[in-house]
């Protein structure tokens, strides 16, 4: 590690760091400069690993042992606990900030190719949501996710914090085209099942699955488009509880749907 010791969080060399706060400002800055910021060891340890490039650390001195096998001979700012509060603006409870380079993602038909079960997000925009998605998929064995053109930045930080650091274990890839892109799906060999809390729909537990599914979860409140439920293949649901239907309780929110289809599509793979 090569160490630099600050005690202002105003120092120009920490401005990566800055605003951490102000979404707007943040997505500009970062888009600017190619970066993204990492919270917490365990979540930097797995950025680090997944092969992102370290800018800088920002940390305290009681945290410098537990990260020196992680960051190697990268730039560490070491600051006191107020001092980091400072520039960051909040509590920083996990002990470390990390600011890394961006990577190329790959293409649509790069995360496509071998995948089997992919999950496809049509523009959700709230980042925790999407953090929390990336880390039901992961978990439950998903092979890739796919974003509309106008969903959130997976790497936005509070996206990486929600999901522990799953957004660097899952490939992921963002469509070019919104309104041609489950073509592409299906050029591709998959079947488009549109979740929506329709009850007409087809359970989802009785949906005859073939050998490569694309799910299509939508945004929050409004679910998918109408564009997409009608190209998709089959709308799908989640059976709900009459009872629950009857006082009002008639949707998940999108995290919760999102885990117990990723779930459901967990079966058996058919044989030839």
């Amino acid at each position: 590690m090569v160490l630099e010791y600050v005690s202002d969080p105003a120092d120009p060399r920490l401005a990566d760091y800055t605003g951490l706060r102000d979404v707007e400002l943040r997505k500009s800055l970062e888009a600017s400069r190619g970066l993204f910021l990492a919270e917490g060891e365990k979540v930097i340890r797995r950025a680090i690993a997944a092969g992102y490039p370290v800018r800088s650390v920002l940390t305290t001195e009681r945290w410098l042992r537990s990260l020196a096998d992680a960051v190697g001979d990268a730039l560490v700012y070491v600051a006191g606990d107020e001092v980091v509060s400072g520039i960051a603006g909040f509590q920083v409870h996990r002990g470390a900030l990390a600011s890394l380079e961006r990577v190329a993602l790959p293409s649509v038909p790069e995360v496509l190719a071998g995948a089997r079960r992919i999950v496809v997000l049509e523009d959700l925009v709230d980042h925790a949501n999407i953090g929390a998605i990336f880390r039901c998929a992961a978990a439950l064995g998903v092979d890739a996710v796919v974003l509309s053109p106008r969903c959130a930045d997976p790497l936005y930080r509070r996206a990486v914090k929600v999901s522990m650091g799953s957004v660097f274990s899952i490939p992921y890839a963002r469509m070019d085209d919104w309104f041609g892109g489950l073509a592409q799906l299906r050029e591709a060999g998959f079947q488009t099942l549109a979740l929506t809390p329709d009850q007409a729909a087809t359970p989802l537990h009785a949906a005859a699955l073939k050998d490569r599914v694309a799910l299509l979860l939508g945004a929050e409140g409004d679910g998918l488009s109408s564009h997409w439920l009608e190209e998709a293949d089959e709308a799908v649901c989640i059976p709900m509880s009459p009872v629950a239907m009857a006082a009002g309780v008639d949707s998940l929110n999108v995290v919760a749907a999102a885990a117990i289809a990723c779930h459901g599509l967990m079966v058996p793979f058919p044989t030839k």
